[in-house]
């Protein structure tokens, strides 16, 4: 097993990646899952949980449970269960079972601990890691929500082995967005990675290579003041997709590669990009299977709902975008609302 150290000026904490070890508790243990997953996994944490008491939170699968009203379902949950403030609460899921863990932990009796058990490539990657929790309402994807760190973070890939192939390909778009931003060498090896070998393999070193990404850009900047606004690219075009499309025809690391397309056409038309970039960009997305087209019905509509995106600041819009070439970023605010809805108008 490795672990990789989250460094944060308080809550410090780590993340491990490899076989599911045993875990003991002094206090109760609440267990945050959906049907779904707790019917292939949780028989397996049972097996490696050791607490005086631990009960089962149910919710509803899916993007479209994300929201208030699920949360007051688990909380009732923790409230009957008799959970106090020495409990823990484990998120065992994806991304939102981890964002919707994440933010009812931090609110319950003002904070109580959790851990994430992540059971997607994209919670494993991305969600699970850094402590953004929330939920999303009529007006937007994750408004409502809270900076709340995890006790410890356990990521094994045999849980990845359940997963829909639509799941794994929407879980790469996260791991892809990561190598363009950060490191070209992260990219060249996804392109060029053998997918008839050991997937096994492959996604352990994918996860352990996000991981310590992150753990470097979270360790910067916690609370997305600076760089980690970063992990963004593409989900601010992402984030209209999905609420545009009533968060269920897409999953969220599919709304992230069609967003990411539309980033890069935002960043050729400033020549940011080369066009020989932004097509291995694109055939790396393709290689993944991942859909690459979203036709925009409304430019204005969807441009006034980029105010919405929690990076908007002052009345600008802040983008991110590849800078130059991939491996390099920048973060923009200054850009004419005339040149984004020309590049809107293109993609209709």
């Amino acid at each position: 097993m490795q672990e990789i150290k989250i460094n944060l000026k308080d809550n410090s904490y780590s993340v491990f990646i490899g076989d599911l070890k045993n875990l003991e508790f002094g206090s109760k243990v609440a267990i945050l899952s959906n049907q779904k997953v707790a019917g292939l996994h949780l028989k397996t944490l049972l097996e490696r949980i050791k607490a005086p008491q631990i009960s089962i939170i149910s919710v509803p699968d899916g993007e479209a449970y994300k929201n208030l009203k699920t949360i007051e379902q688990i909380l009732e949950q923790m409230f009957c269960s008799y959970l106090d403030r020495k409990s823990t609460l484990i998120a065992l899921g994806g991304g939102v079972i981890s964002d919707m863990g994440g933010f009812a932990a931090s609110i319950y009796e003002r904070g109580i601990d959790f851990i994430n058990i992540p059971t997607t490539l994209l919670a494993c990657v991305d969600a699970s890691v850094g402590g953004k929790t929330g939920v999303n309402n009529a007006f937007g994807k994750n408004l409502i929500g809270s900076f709340y760190q995890p006790r410890a973070v356990y990521c094994d890939s045999a849980f990845l082995a359940t997963l829909p192939s639509r799941e794994l390909r929407a879980g790469m778009a996260e791991v892809i967005k990561m190598a363009v931003m950060f490191d070209k060498d992260f990219f060249d090896y996804l392109v060029n990675f053998d997918l008839s070998g050991d997937l096994a393999g492959f996604y352990d070193e994918i996860i352990n290579k996000c991981v310590r990404l992150k753990a470097s850009v979270v360790a910067q900047d916690e609370k997305e003041n600076g760089v980690r606004a970063v992990l963004n690219y593409g989900h601010t075009f992402a984030h209209v997709i999905e609420r545009q499309s009533g968060y269920g025809e897409f999953l969220h690391g599919e709304a992230v590669g069609m967003g990411i397309i539309m980033a890069n056409e935002l960043a050729l038309r400033l020549n940011l990009l080369s066009l020989d970039d932004a097509n291995k960009i694109k055939a790396c997305l393709a290689r993944f299977n991942l859909a690459l087209n979203y036709k925009i019905k409304d430019a204005n509509a969807f441009y006034n709902a980029f105010y919405l995106d929690k990076k908007s600041a002052n009345n600008k819009i802040k983008f991110i975008l590849p800078n130059g070439k991939i491996g390099s970023y920048c973060l923009r605010d200054d850009i004419d609302k005339s040149v984004v809805l020309d590049v809107l108008q293109g993609l209709k």
